[in-house]
């Protein structure tokens, strides 16, 4: 085959060197369902034939609202090799931003998984010009499924697919996908099929996976993040298995024993919450050895350079305790892909120390994503930092410490919106990512902060909010925070608790506990909390100290609105909506404010 040029010759290359029984895998009803490589593409193709026959053209939008499940693989081949374009979106968005989405991207025909999801697109059907008709994957009364489209594709049409699949170039819109951003309307990030080629050729040489091995997925695919590695998948013949849920995650684990996975910090930070609870629960010399293993893995450093002594006692460790941590993964981990936000260096020693590779990347659905990324090959990893440029990806630091990109991955532009275009992308063609950060010496890059959401005191002292966060959620006792204080006399936080470990604190006291509401008033959680603070304030200058804080009783949620789909704190929304607490930290202040 020829060289990859179009998204949908991943899978044609899949064929030609890796044919699989399974290429793709669901879970309907505790069953597997599974398709071979042969009927992945066969399904594709009847679905390209099935959009010629409804009159899609190439450049037509064809939205993709559903759950990660095998249909959405199927329905992106079919739409992009016909020459249309997969505008892929969050389920969880309100029906104001779907009607936004839809309408902007003049939306043709849409594929949902479920009822929930047909109920809102349909809610909005009226108020969308250019929806022609919605399709489901699952059985909805009175709804063509996609199966039945599938009927109406006649073999003729086979030849009309190929003659357009040959049409299409690499430097053709491929996607749009609507970032939700922080603030204001979505942005349509125009995606090319070179843009996201590219990006997977140049990522490859990054993951430790072969063919035959197998990922298990389960971050949303409307995120370019997970759907550029399941591109990846395709492309080095690995078997992409889909969870049934977030909450079915550990028992899919150990079902697949998959070779790698992505997640989210989040993710991360929950199983090891999920670990230490389960090892402060052991009793005598097992407690004791659980402790020395965790305490020996948060002083991990890669390539032996602890020395000999240290690798020793490591691998009693691994042997004794990590192992038990490896087997709950599935056992046979290569690679597990962190994004979407910082990972703690902490977390990064001690996942690395029980020989599970937590390797950290950095790029944004504007960059196709990944700009840098984390391997254990070649000295490729820093703790602390999120990998070297990727292939072809050039990365500097503005004056200001902004991180700019340049790159085939850097998208066209933002759909109808030159603009916000000219914004970020300069004539020359670096990209303005909006984060600050640092190279240093070795080609490392570091992350510290988003530009927009530093913050001065009122004594025009800056502050890292984000940097501050990731520092405090170290905490067990800590699920969320959100460091405040612009144009305030010092930082304070709003701070959503741990319930379930504080519950095993104060039965770790002996102490009965009050009950979730109640024990946010409790002096035993209060001291508890200001040593804690104490502790991590420490790190940071007079002036970033967080010198008072609020409990939050309910935690930040996306439905909630006070997190965009990718889990980013969405800061002003948590202001507004937690104005009273704020007013509360800083009200007269002693007369400090």
């Amino acid at each position: 085959m020829e060289k990859i040029s179009r998204l949908f010759d991943f899978i044609h290359y899949q064929k030609e060197h890796y044919p699989l029984d399974v290429s793709l895998a669901g879970k309907v009803k505790g069953e597997w369902i599974k398709y071979s490589t042969e009927e992945y593409i066969s399904l594709g193709n009847k679905l390209s034939r099935a959009l010629l026959s409804l009159g899609v053209q190439p450049g037509d939008k064809i939205g993709l609202v559903s759950n990660n499940r095998p249909e959405w693989n199927i329905v992106d081949l079919g739409v992009l090799q016909i020459g249309a374009v997969n505008v892929p979106i969050y389920p969880t968005i309100s029906s104001s931003e779907y009607e936004y989405i839809f309408n902007n991207a003049e939306i043709k025909f849409c594929f949902v998984s479920d009822k929930e999801i047909y109920d809102k697109v349909n809610a909005i059907f009226d108020k969308v010009e250019s929806l022609q008709e919605i399709f489901s994957f699952d059985q909805i009364e009175g709804v063509r499924r996609w199966t039945d489209l599938m009927e109406l594709g006649d073999v003729e049409y086979q030849e009309k697919v190929e003659m357009i699949k040959n049409d299409v170039k690499n430097e053709d819109l491929a996607t749009l996908i609507y970032t939700s951003g922080t603030t204001g309307v979505p942005k349509g990030v125009m995606l090319s099929h070179n843009n996201l080629v590219s990006n997977v050729l140049a990522s490859q040489k990054r993951l430790p996976l072969d063919a035959g091995n197998k990922a298990l997925s389960f971050l949303p695919l409307c995120h370019v993040y997970e759907r550029i590695l399941t591109y990846l998948y395709v492309y080095v013949g690995v078997s992409i298995y889909y969870a049934e849920s977030i909450d079915t995650i550990s028992d899919n684990l150990k079902e697949v024993k998959p070779n790698g996975f992505s997640a989210v910090p989040r993710l991360l930070e929950k199983i090891y919450d999920k670990i230490v609870l389960k090892g402060s629960e052991l009793k005598g010399i097992k407690r004791g050895l659980f402790f020395w293993a965790l305490e020996l893995a948060k002083k991990y450093e890669p390539y032996q350079a602890n020395g000999a002594w240290y690798e020793f006692k490591l691998k009693i460790a691994n042997k004794l305790i990590f192992s038990k941590w490896r087997e709950a993964l599935g056992g046979n981990v290569k690679v597990v892909a962190s994004g979407s936000a910082a990972l703690q260096p902490r977390l990064a020693r001690i996942y690395n120390a029980a020989q599970v590779p937590v390797m950290e990347g950095y790029g944004l659905t504007e960059t196709s994503p990944v700009i840098t990324v984390n391997m254990m090959a070649d000295r490729y990893f820093k703790i602390g930092t999120v990998g070297k440029a990727i292939d072809k990806v050039q990365i500097k630091i503005a004056e200001d410490g902004e991180v700019l990109c340049k790159g085939p991955n850097v998208m066209m532009g933002y759909f109808k919106n030159e603009e916000k275009t000219k914004e970020v992308l300069s004539d020359d063609g670096w990209f303005h990512t909006g984060d600050i950060g640092e190279i240093d010496s070795e080609g490392f890059l570091k992350i510290t902060d988003r530009k927009k959401e530093m913050f001065k005191t009122s004594g025009g002292k800056y502050v890292a909010p984000q940097l501050m966060e990731n520092t405090f959620k170290a905490s067990t006792f800590i699920e969320q925070i959100m460091v405040i204080g612009e144009n305030r006399k010092h930082p304070a936080a709003l701070i959503v608790p741990d319930f379930s470990h504080i519950k095993e604190y104060y039965s770790h006291k002996q102490k009965p506990y009050p009950g979730d509401k109640e024990v946010l008033m409790d002096e035993l959680l209060i001291k508890k909390m200001e040593k804690i603070i104490a502790h991590y304030n420490e790190g940071f200058g007079q002036w970033e100290q967080i010198k008072k804080y609020e409990f939050v009783s309910a935690p930040f949620t996306i439905g909630g609105g006070e997190l965009t789909p990718t889990l980013k704190l969405k800061r002003k929304a948590i202001l507004e909506k937690y104005a009273t607490l704020v007013s509360k930290i800083y009200e007269e202040n002693n007369g400090e404010e």
